[in-house]
């Protein structure tokens, strides 16, 4: 059990874990803005439609929504419904693509140091300015 313990408070575990859960509730927030938000005038713009309504009966019979399909248990293939969750995956990959940006800006490279040179006797690194190698104590 303590190690078990030990796992699940190492900050890695602990930061997968709020990742997941924020991901859940961003995944909710980006499908209530497609479904809700960005459809219906997407929907009005192309006369009036509901992507969401746009479905192949697979059965006898006739639907002119895709609830009425269901409520009789018609086998349809809703493509209305795929096509809002590919909206909705492009929308959040671009919102972790965006914080990836953010959050993982690549670090300046640290400053060059001081000039070097090579010991002409034991060829260890000294400084370029050096008067005597602080290996050998050879004059340079």
């Amino acid at each position: 059990m303590k190690d078990f313990k030990d796992f699940l408070l190492k900050t890695n575990a602990l930061a997968l874990a709020v990742g997941v859960i924020i991901g859940a509730a961003v995944g909710k927030v980006v499908s209530s803005l497609v479904t809700d938000i960005l459809m219906p005038p997407i929907g009005k713009m192309l006369g009036g439609i509901d992507l969401s309504n746009f479905f192949i009966n697979l059965g006898p019979g006739t639907y002119n929504t895709l609830a009425e399909a269901k409520a009789a248990g018609a086998a349809t293939i809703n493509y209305g419904v795929f096509v809002n969750a590919i909206i909705d995956f492009l929308i959040i990959a671009f919102c972790v693509y965006m914080i990836s940006k953010i959050a993982l800006k690549p670090e300046p490279p640290p400053p060059p140091g001081p000039p070097t040179k090579a010991c002409p006797q034991c060829s260890e690194t000294i400084l370029a300015s050096a008067k005597k190698c602080k290996w050998c104590t050879s004059p340079v």
